[in-house]
């Protein structure tokens, strides 16, 4: 029977530093048997939507308004589910899908609205909240795998880094961030990497394993007689960091063993191939993993907003619709949820630059995979999309039912620093869209 890669053991058996190729060669058969394991753990995909992606020309349309615009809609799977034409072959896994059309939020500046979105919780007092990912990942890792628990692809955070980092659960519950380089005229596909998980020059995995041996001890020894919470975070994040360079760790994350049909099914942007790299990291039993789609604010439509939804939305399709078919392949997607957002919606009202502003009254976002109920829109915004005639849904509902699809309780509390219980969502799961 299959047991998970031990990371202890590990460590233990060949010191941190026995780096050799030899892992190698074994790490893919054991991340398959993972895959069909019967005792295999839960994991969450976020899909992030820089700039706040227009609900009225992608899931909740408006055809025949005139705030409904120049994107069509189209039948998809499920009788009465329409989605945006840009969308043909997600419409086809709508029976996967849940679509919230009734989500309200407050804060419509794209800082304060990803903080909002991502951790649950307005900016303000003392408190550094976590963001969603560290806080699910932190439940959800059991330590016993020698890959980071949240992994998050190409991410825009400069507007905010607080909305995107642990905040009071401390650097070791931190994601680990693949960086990336878009498709251009000098390459095929955009490169996405893990940077400085090389040994110096000059260094050989042998003299790398007796300094790690050696640090072990010397960092042991230190702690031994200092209990410091702040000592014990950096000893977490310098092992973690030593773990990322070993050679089964950056396998994981070499797109290069991908056959190259595959590659292009996924689309040959950052948000395809992340959507492929989130499928190899989900097989190996990573928790939580996020994707970015679009550089800088990219949904962020004030002008031209017709064309570069339709672009964008082809690309989200591409990448979404090939990781949910790989996931099913492979047995994965019963275990996987996936959550697709962005900050606030848009505008049902064109502007006069024939773009939407921001509008965080009623706006959109999607559920689907494990745990979740698909085949079905969720609360209901009225004809001309400018508010809500039903079911109206806070942020809090909507980490609460992904927390629950996940497996773990939303009213589960972290304790800041000044020991303020601090609950991971603060609201109530939607039972019409927990399977």
């Amino acid at each position: 029977m299959f047991q998970p890669i031990d990371r202890r053991q590990m460590l233990g058996a060949l010191g941190l530093g026995a780096l050799g190729t030899s892992c190698a060669s074994w790490f893919a058969p054991l991340a398959t048997a993972a895959a069909s394991h019967p005792g295999r753990r839960r994991h969450c995909i976020l899909l992030w939507m820089n700039g706040g992606p227009s609900q009225t020309d992608t899931f909740d349309m408006k055809p025949g308004h005139a705030n409904g615009g120049s994107i069509k809609e189209i039948p998809t799977s499920v009788p009465g589910l329409r989605f945006s034409e840009h969308f043909s072959r997600l419409a086809e896994q709508a029976d996967q899908l849940a679509v919230i059309r009734s989500l309200t939020t407050k804060e419509g500046d794209h800082a304060r609205g990803a903080h909002v979105v991502r951790t649950g919780y307005t900016p303000q007092g003392d408190v550094a909240h976590p963001a969603m990912g560290c806080s699910l990942s932190k439940q959800l890792d059991h330590g016993d795998t020698i890959l980071p628990a949240y992994v998050s692809i190409a991410p825009q955070s400069q507007l905010n880094p607080a909305a995107f980092g642990p905040g009071f659960l401390g650097p070791q519950y931190a994601p680990a961030v693949v960086g990336g380089q878009p498709t251009d005229g000098t390459r095929e596909m955009a490169d996405l990497r893990l940077e400085n998980v090389e040994w110096a020059q000059g260094v050989s995995e042998r003299q790398a394993a007796r300094r790690m041996e050696m640090w072990r001890a010397l960092e042991g020894r230190f702690l031994a007689s200092r209990q410091q919470n702040s000592l014990a975070a950096h000893h977490a994040l310098y092992r973690q960091a030593a773990e990322m360079m070993r050679p089964e760790v950056r396998q994981a994350f070499d797109l290069k063993e991908e056959p190259r049909q595959v590659r292009e099914r996924y689309g040959r942007g950052l948000f395809g191939q992340g959507c492929l790299l989130a499928r190899r990291l989900v097989e190996r039993d990573v928790p939580f993993v996020e994707v970015a789609l679009g550089q800088g604010l990219a949904w962020d439509t004030h002008a031209d907003n017709f064309q570069q939804v339709a672009r964008l939305s082809e690309e989200l399709d591409a990448g979404w619709s090939s990781l949910m078919i790989e996931l099913s392949n492979r047995g994965l997607l019963e275990s996987t949820t996936i959550v697709w957002m962005g900050e606030f919606g848009r505008t049902p009202m064109i502007n006069s630059n024939a773009g939407r502003d921001h509008f965080p009254n009623a706006w959109s976002c999607v559920l689907a995979g494990g745990g979740i109920a698909g085949g079905q829109a969720y609360g209901r915004t009225s004809e001309d999309g400018m508010k809500i005639e039903e079911n109206p849904v806070q942020i809090g509902d909507v980490l609460a039912t992904l927390c629950e699809a996940v497996g773990v309780s939303p009213y589960h509390e972290n304790i800041t620093p000044s020991n303020r219980p601090v609950k991971i969502a603060e609201g109530s799961a939607i039972t019409e869209l927990l399977a």
